[in-house]
């Protein structure tokens, strides 16, 4: 079975932050589990060339532009499907604004960062900001 990011429905296990979590206020709409970076301010990521939001954090919550939202760089995350264990997860390309991939963006310039492992085939643990920026 493939790789699969719901995009909805994601399950927070764990936000590595203990009971109270930093929170961003967000420049666009986001659901719970989304991968957010900065670009003229908290958006979801995304690894495709000429638009790379090099992930820095995980929502918490689901969240509307301008508002707060919970967020943190280490949580465990479930709800995913076919997910090999062990394996990296990566920020997603094309049009997949804040979900996640186990297959490596390889265009050239695409964001290319190890943002996590699966832990399971459904739940990924979060290390953003653990490695350097980098691209393909």
């Amino acid at each position: 079975m493939a790789f699969s990011d719901p995009g909805t429905g994601r399950v927070v296990l764990d936000s590595g932050r203990g009971t109270e979590p930093g929170k961003v206020t967000l420049a666009e709409d986001c659901k719970c589990g989304d991968v957010l970076g900065y670009s003229s301010g908290w958006k979801k990521a995304l690894a495709t060339t000429g638009s790379v939001i090099q992930g820095k954090l995980v929502a918490l919550a689901d969240g509307k532009s301008g508002k707060e939202v919970p967020v943190t760089a280490s949580p465990v995350i479930g709800s995913y499907s076919g997910a090999t264990a062990g394996g990296y997860v990566y920020v997603a390309e094309g049009t997949d604004n804040g979900e996640i991939t186990q297959t490596a963006p390889s265009t050239s310039g695409d964001a290319n960062t190890i943002i996590g492992m699966a832990i399971s085939a459904t739940e990924v643990m979060f290390f953003l900001n653990g490695r350097a920026d980098s691209t393909a």
